[in-house]
């Protein structure tokens, strides 16, 4: 029992490393001049519009920037898991 305690602790402690390293992250995207940023922990750092678009045309730029940098955002937390070793012990 207390060596599942031990793991449980052990694998906390790495999700919180993982989550500041992704934190530490980021991903950009931009779409007519509508200009979007995203950390690692799909926390928006930034975010421009352009007011030369209509509400609709800012509207959907930002829809596909926000998409498209949740996607890149995704490969990246993949890959930062992959390289800080993945969580063991979930199989």
């Amino acid at each position: 029992m207390f060596n599942k305690l031990k793991q449980f602790k052990d694998l906390r402690s790495q999700a919180k490393t993982m989550q500041s390293a992704l934190a530490e992250e980021s991903v950009t995207e931009e779409r007519n001049g509508v200009k979007l940023v995203l950390n690692g922990n799909l926390e928006i750092i930034e975010l421009k519009l352009n007011p030369e678009l209509s509400i609709e045309s800012q509207a959907s730029a930002l829809k596909t920037c926000f998409n498209d940098a949740v996607k890149k955002a995704q490969r990246l937390m993949a890959k930062k898991m992959q390289e800080m070793g993945g969580f063991p012990g979930l199989s």
